[in-house]
């Protein structure tokens, strides 16, 4: 994969990206430019009348690691972390540069990701974040058992979740539960939603609500925050197969961090023209 270029006479170049289907615009920026202004990632978010996407991801230099890299929800709001859109960038380098492993500077904390053989790409996400000020929340509450309604399991990584254990994952009316609690008062910077169905120790079926996002049938932060509360609460090994809308993911829950294995997949690249931008 050739490196490419950021904005000139043309407009501003962009990758199509995606991870189950949790889908991504990607700007590289490591040759210098601008970053988009919220209300510019909104319009390329827009599906009808932008390019659409359930996050943006900005690549920039980085003096100590391989690149840095920005996340931004398809409101405009920056995102601390995003496990699918770094495992694509991951990808994109590795092809780049003939590396078979990365270090990624991300907001929450510096990544590893590496080749895991078979056209999969595996990032450890860190550890999770078990401090409810560090999540955060608005107050020091029991994170196995949040004083919410439906009992959900509260977790970070590097950015806030609650996990809600059901029976039927696909009964739940998502696009309602989802935007309801988003929103929920213990969660001062808003929260991603998580459904999670428990079909055996090594095996739980995951439906996503993203703050600033919506429903989207992948998430890589969110599969490893609910493989993390499922594990706390004793229902599953720490090792499991997650089953998503878009398809599958590995996470494993190792001493040194939240492993994530899957697929990528590049779509296409083009060009947002300058009398389409701003």
């Amino acid at each position: 994969m050739r490196r490419m270029s950021g904005q000139n006479e043309r407009g501003l170049r962009f990758l199509k990206m995606h991870g189950l289907g949790n889908d991504f615009v990607v700007i590289d920026l490591r040759d210098g430019g601008m970053a988009p202004s919220p209300d510019l990632v909104r319009r390329i978010a827009d599906r009808h009348m932008g390019v659409g996407f359930d996050q943006m991801a900005l690549i920039r230099p980085d003096a100590d690691t391989d690149a840095r890299l920005v996340f931004l929800n398809a409101d405009g709001s920056r995102a601390g972390a995003c496990g699918n859109a770094t495992r694509c960038i991951a990808r994109l380098l590795m092809d780049e540069t003939g590396k078979t492993m990365l270090r990624l500077r991300t907001d929450h904390a510096i990544l590893t990701a590496e080749d895991a053989g078979g056209g999969l790409t595996r990032v450890n996400m860190g550890p999770p974040v078990l401090d409810w000020q560090a999540i955060p929340l608005a107050r020091d509450v029991d994170l196995l058992h949040l004083p919410i309604a439906g009992d959900p399991v509260a977790t970070g990584m590097g950015n806030p979740h609650a996990t809600f254990f059901v029976e039927d994952a696909e009964a739940v009316d998502l696009p309602a539960f989802g935007a309801r609690h988003e929103h929920d008062p213990l969660y001062p910077e808003r929260t991603n939603v998580e459904v999670v169905q428990v079909i055996d120790r090594d095996t739980i079926r995951l439906r996503i609500w993203e703050r600033g996002a919506g429903v989207t049938l992948a998430s890589g932060s969110c599969s490893c925050a609910a493989a993390v509360a499922s594990a706390r609460r004793g229902l599953t090994a720490r090792r499991v197969r997650v089953i998503v809308d878009g398809g599958e993911l590995e996470i494993d829950w190792r001493e040194d961090g939240v492993w994530m294995t899957g697929p990528t997949a590049l779509v296409f690249e083009g060009w947002l023209s300058p009398e389409w931008l701003p």
